[in-house]
């Protein structure tokens, strides 16, 4: 069952995604060069074999290591960039949606919401506001942004199913950057919820 003016399950020919208001959603979108299709084609080639559970996951967890390994112009790894993505995040905060999570990485950003807004709308305002603004500065900061879009097209969207998992994404989050190298930990990383430690919790808090 979905609320007045969400769509529920739906899908724009390549990834799913649920859009209901009051659910909370685990988001990553990235940077529209830090993941060639060519690798996308070759991965795919090589899970096809597997188990329809099982390569999603393993889908997964090889989008997550190749985007931590720092590929593409890396454009977020701009402290004025990642302050921009990061102030546009709590802009909407208990508006548009109620910020659990959040931490802007390199090349790709991971978000914990609960919505009262449609999704797909809360992530295009997201893009387009912060894709304006960095190609804007593109030459000026030497973003090395190639063509004209920061973002990639779509993003990758997984409901809460309840506590344990909320407790378990809000950890993945906070974790990123030390799994990635960038810091030692958590509370290192000054793009990240877990620096601020401000709206983390249960849904409904």
């Amino acid at each position: 069952m979905t609320c007045c003016g969400s769509k529920g399950w739906y899908t724009r020919g390549y990834l799913p995604h649920l859009d209901a208001r009051s659910v909370p959603q685990s988001i990553t979108f990235r940077l529209a060069d830090s993941l060639p299709q060519e690798k996308c084609r070759e991965w795919a080639r090589e899970l096809e074999a597997m188990p329809a559970g099982r390569r999603d996951r393993v889908w997964r967890r090889t989008i997550d290591d190749w985007l931590d390994a720092g590929m593409g112009c890396c454009a977020l790894r701009h402290p004025q960039v990642a302050d921009v993505v990061q102030e546009t995040l709590l802009r909407f905060d208990g508006s548009r949606y109620r910020l659990l999570a959040w931490c802007v990485m390199p090349n790709h950003v991971h978000v914990l919401i609960e919505p009262a807004d449609a999704l797909p709308k809360i992530v295009q305002s997201w893009k387009s506001y912060t894709g304006r603004w960095a190609l804007a500065r593109n030459a000026e900061l030497g973003l090395g942004v190639p063509g004209a879009h920061l973002w990639m097209r779509d993003y990758w969207d997984r409901y809460i199913r309840d506590q344990r998992h909320l407790d378990a994404v809000v950890e993945y989050i906070h974790r990123n950057p030390v799994k990635a190298g960038l810091c030692g930990r958590p509370e290192e990383w000054l793009w990240s919820s877990a620096a601020r430690r401000t709206g983390i919790g249960a849904a409904g808090d």
